[in-house]
């Protein structure tokens, strides 16, 4: 190849899965990842939105995913994420209730509505707690073991993740294969695990923006769009996480000066409580010296004078 490319880059992602012309490729595609019964297999799909290259052109910034809908009725959406964020979760549950809520419009029947099936595949790793590389979610309920609708459906595929298992490999490994380590591959003599013929008609595609010099310009364009895009995303989670620490030690400090009022406010009841004291000592006092002047009273008012009867 003339230009090495990266597969994930949108305008060659979209062109390999989100393309008429190769839609033999994304039907193979949801076939290895969703890995269905023989019998429930995706033989043909209708592209919803195809792979349009002036879509790469007119808008740098767009988020760009694959839509189709295959002969039963179920709908697929397919994204490909090269920053992994805190609100992503959100993002991918919002983007799947989009396509289930358009399949009806207003007023028509929800018994009209299909499943809808999400596939993101992601440059980073979400759930840093596992090691699985493909993480299945459903509508399920722990408890009794049941699940509210088979319509809902999202597979994360984590690239980072993937490794080659000791075993055979499948279709599915040959196809995270290529978005995570063929970004140039040789169509000619590829690897072994890209030695089929699905994976060589793919590297041609990639091959053709590589060496077409009108491709290699739009991916070279795509790629600064997403350089721009993503330092954008880097740079407001910075500023998220500088907002949360800013709160975290704003709290903290807030924390601290209620602590002192307490200390200060105790340290004042203990004043109070010691010129109390103070007070009903000199009260005492001052009742003794009262006491003993009445004594002395009464002595000299009876005869005796207590200085004398001392000596």
């Amino acid at each position: 190849m003339k230009h090495r490319i990266d597969p994930t880059v949108d305008c060659v992602f979209k062109a390999l899965l989100g393309s008429e012309k190769h839609k033999n490729l994304l039907i193979h595609f949801l076939n290895a990842v969703l890995e269905p019964p023989a019998e429930e297999r995706i033989s043909e799909v209708i592209i919803i939105d195809p792979y349009n290259e002036r879509e790469f052109e007119t808008d740098r910034l767009s988020i760009v995913d694959v839509k189709a809908k295959d002969g039963a009725g179920n709908s697929y959406q397919i994204e490909i994420q090269a920053v992994v964020h805190p609100a992503l979760p959100a993002r991918i549950l919002y983007t799947w209730s989009t396509v289930y809520h358009s399949l009806i419009g207003r007023g028509e029947s929800f018994s009209l509505l299909t499943p809808v099936i999400s596939i993101w595949l992601l440059k980073d790793s979400l759930f840093a707690e596992t090691e699985d590389f493909h993480l299945p979610f459903v509508i399920w309920n722990l408890k009794n073991r049941i699940t509210l609708t088979g319509h809902f459906a999202v597979h994360i595929l984590q690239l980072p993740k993937w490794k080659m298992s000791g075993g055979a490999c499948t279709e599915k490994d040959r196809w995270l294969y290529l978005f995570r380590e063929g970004g140039n591959p040789d169509a000619d003599s590829p690897p072994e695990i890209l030695d089929t013929e699905e994976m060589r008609y793919a590297m041609g595609i990639i091959k053709d923006f590589s060496e077409n010099q009108k491709n290699y310009l739009r991916y070279q364009s795509r790629l600064e769009a997403e350089s721009v895009r993503n330092t954008i995303l880097a740079e407001m989670e910075k500023a998220r996480k500088e907002k949360e620490t800013a709160l975290k030690q704003a709290e903290q400090f807030l924390k601290e000066k209620e602590l002192a009022l307490k200390q200060a406010e105790q340290s004042e009841k203990e004043k109070e409580l010691a010129r109390k004291k103070a007070e009903q000592s000199e009260k005492e006092k001052e009742l003794a010296r009262k006491k003993a002047d009445r004594l002395l009273l009464l002595l000299k008012n009876a005869g005796i004078d207590p200085d004398q009867a001392v000596h």
